[in-house]
């Protein structure tokens, strides 16, 4: 048989971080052991039955069953429109400013090469989610990293960015609430942002994922709720968080018009749009009633103070994440992040995700998903508690 030789394109691209993670998870598993799995972001409830019905509906419709218009069904964008406006006021047209996606991560992929030439600089929040660099490789662009600490509340310091490397910049992604760390927004750093992407025309692409998903009481904002957005920038929104359709693939753009039309374009070149049933259901999902999220969200919150209460009542000195369904957590001293994920691995078959995996910044920390009953939470706690590593119980 021949072996070919893979391009040079995609020998270049990064290694796949969550591939090693699964590997040393199911080694530990393979042994034996009942490994509780908090380091992948994979929403573990399943879709509302009504959204399902939808499908299920939908897909008995012959006329489903033909090619779906390039760009998608009108239906799907002006369901996304009336979703932000509903939502977060801000007003769409459905025909300039909507694109549908196969899902968040196609978007946030073919967003560089749409809009940046070879050797182009972009701007990547570190710690930040592994696969926007995916994006960058296949576009052949430079990244430039803007670092998120916890003494600026995981936001960009853009004072601390060389000019010279703004005025170079021509994307910038954010992700508010955060993956890794669980932070939100203001309306101020989103003003900021804008006056800085008009300033050196640098195009943002905020990562929404996990919009849906904020707790005590506060709603994630949008970007585009800030003056001036859509001159600068687009949102990317999944339904694979708010809707637990996270194997649908479905998701969309929305903001500025010119972005739009680009990935259009892309993707008039890659795909003919999604299976049309999908798209009946995501408007289902959008437009219909939306307890199970509000339910979605108490559950999460639910999990969220059962493990950070438990780990504090083991002597663990942790934050609560404002949102997202991540939490981030520092790592107790005489451990970098891959030896302590390793050793919650082996001696607690508790699994967590390294934080130096999502980038520089992120060494010192693991992120914790909240993707797991608070039984089994409550579990991992006492199993990590059993290890003895923080001294006294506060």
């Amino acid at each position: 048989m021949v072996q070919f030789e893979k391009s040079k394109l995609l020998q270049e691209l990064p290694k796949q971080f969550f591939a090693s993670l699964v590997e040393k998870v199911n080694k530990i598993s393979s042994q034996g052991h009942d490994v509780i799995n908090l380091g992948q972001g994979n929403p573990d409830q399943p879709t509302p039955g009504h959204i399902v019905q939808s499908l299920q509906t939908a897909s008995e419709n012959t006329m489903n069953h033909k090619y779906s218009p390039f760009r998608g069904h009108q239906y799907l964008k002006e369901a996304a429109a009336l979703f932000y406006e509903r939502e977060y006021g801000v007003k769409l047209d459905p025909k300039t400013e909507v694109a549908i996606l196969f899902g968040g991560k196609a978007g946030l992929v073919e967003l560089p090469q749409c809009l940046l030439n070879p050797g182009d600089t972009i701007l990547v929040p570190d710690p930040g989610y592994p696969d926007y660099l995916s994006g960058v490789a296949l576009a052949q662009a430079k990244t430039e990293i803007m670092p998120l600490t916890e003494e600026n509340d995981f936001l960009p310091n853009y004072q601390e960015i060389d000019t010279k490397v703004l005025e170079k910049a021509k994307m910038m992604f954010l992700n508010y609430p955060n993956n890794p760390t669980g932070a939100s927004a203001t309306e101020e750093f989103f003003e900021e942002t804008v006056i800085r992407a008009k300033e050196h025309s640098i195009c943002v692409v905020h990562d929404f994922a996990y919009g849906a998903i904020g707790f005590d009481g506060k709603k994630p904002l949008s970007f585009l709720q800030v003056k001036g957005a859509k001159d600068v920038g687009i949102e990317i929104y999944t339904l694979s968080k708010t809707y637990n359709m996270a194997g649908w693939r479905v998701g969309f753009a929305v903001g500025n018009e010119s972005i739009i039309e680009a990935i259009e374009l892309l993707q008039d070149h890659l795909y003919v749009s999604l299976f049309p049933a999908i798209q009946e259901a995501a408007e289902c999902a959008l437009l219909d009633s939306q307890n199970c999220v509000k339910e979605l969200v108490d559950m999460y919150e639910g999990r969220r103070n059962v493990l950070i209460e438990g780990l504090r009542s083991i002597g663990w000195d942790v934050q609560a994440p404002d949102a997202s369904f991540f939490a981030w957590l520092k790592v107790p001293e005489g451990f970098t992040s891959a030896s302590f994920a390793d050793h919650l691995l082996t001696q607690a078959h508790v699994a967590v995700a390294p934080g130096n995996g999502f980038g520089e910044f992120g060494e010192g920390y693991v992120r914790v998903g909240l993707l797991t009953s608070e039984e089994r939470l409550q579990e991992a706690v006492e199993r990590i508690g059993a290890l003895n590593l923080f001294g006294e119980k506060q």
